[in-house]
């Protein structure tokens, strides 16, 4: 008895090649992991070091680093001259006058 030839609905179709797209691709996606910086807290000048924007009560001082403790620097690219930083959101306030008492979150 010999066999039908089988029928690939488009469905099928469609996924294998969705799958050879994205297997193409796969290179581009791979990422090295983002590197850490130095913030200053501009209500009381604490250092953090973290890989993130901590928010609009911080300022970037130093960086990029490798580690978490950001001490060994991290090999960048130049920037391109009239590059510059991301601004802050205008809505927020930047510093707490001293007399302000401070809560606990």
């Amino acid at each position: 008895m010999q066999s039908e030839p089988r029928r690939h609905t488009a469905a099928v179709r469609l996924a294998r090649a969705a799958t050879l797209v994205l297997g193409l691709h796969a290179p581009a996606a791979m990422a090295a992991p983002a590197p850490w910086y130095v913030w200053i807290s501009r209500i009381d000048g604490r250092p953090f070091c973290t890989q993130s924007d901590p928010g609009p009560g911080w300022t970037r001082s130093r960086g990029p680093y490798r580690d978490s403790q950001c001490h060994m620097p991290h090999e960048t690219q130049p920037q391109p001259p009239g590059a510059r930083p991301p601004a802050l959101d205008a809505g927020q306030p930047s510093t707490i006058s001293p007399g302000t008492p401070r809560t606990s979150d």
